[in-house]
């Protein structure tokens, strides 16, 4: 049996670091795990990290190496899911709005496999009206919007925008793929 493939996708929050626990859950479940960075998730957690973790080369550069290649396609098309985690306003803004400027927003508006969103910001950006509609946008296209938790956000408030328990994310994910 083939395993499953989860290609996550890491944006710039200080929840990035979360994302590595992910990774080894995902690799408990023996699924195989390709991790996807924008270049502000850097600014908080190594590409080494996830590499190992993984196991796999880790994505960054559209265009990497300098060489044409639709990499994108291919990262969308060895998928089962794609899961954002977490997932920035102004990437959450991005993909409600079709914007491919980066190797995470072009992989998942090429993606033809369930997308989930976990997303994690300051309550403030999470209740934006601009937010909220990009998020509405996106979950009538079908695109799963996990929620946030409460408690101590990094800003130093206390409020709603933290990032989704990680077992939570990890068995809606399992969930989503299984009903493919």
């Amino acid at each position: 049996m083939k395993k499953k493939h989860v290609l996550l996708g890491v944006t710039g929050s200080i929840a990035a670091y979360k994302a590595a626990g992910l990774v080894r859950s995902f690799k408990k479940e023996e699924w195989d795990v390709t991790v996807v960075m924008t270049v502000a998730a850097t600014k908080f957690v190594s590409a080494l990290t996830f590499q190992t973790l993984s196991q796999n080369k880790v994505y960054i550069e559209m265009f990497d190496d300098g060489e044409w290649c639709p990499e994108h396609i291919a990262l969308a098309d060895r998928a089962d899911v794609l899961l954002v985690a977490p997932c920035t306003a102004n990437v959450i803004a991005k993909l409600a709005h079709g914007i491919a400027d980066d190797l995470l927003s072009a992989t998942a508006l090429a993606c033809e496999v369930p997308i989930i969103i976990a997303p994690a910001m300051n309550e403030k950006m999470l209740r934006n009206s601009a937010t909220k509609e990009n998020i509405e946008t996106l979950t009538r296209r079908g695109i799963e919007v996990l929620g946030t938790e409460k408690g101590d956000l990094a800003c130093g408030y206390e409020g709603d925008g933290r990032l989704m328990f990680l077992d939570s994310i990890v068995d809606r994910t399992k969930e989503i793929v299984g009903n493919k």
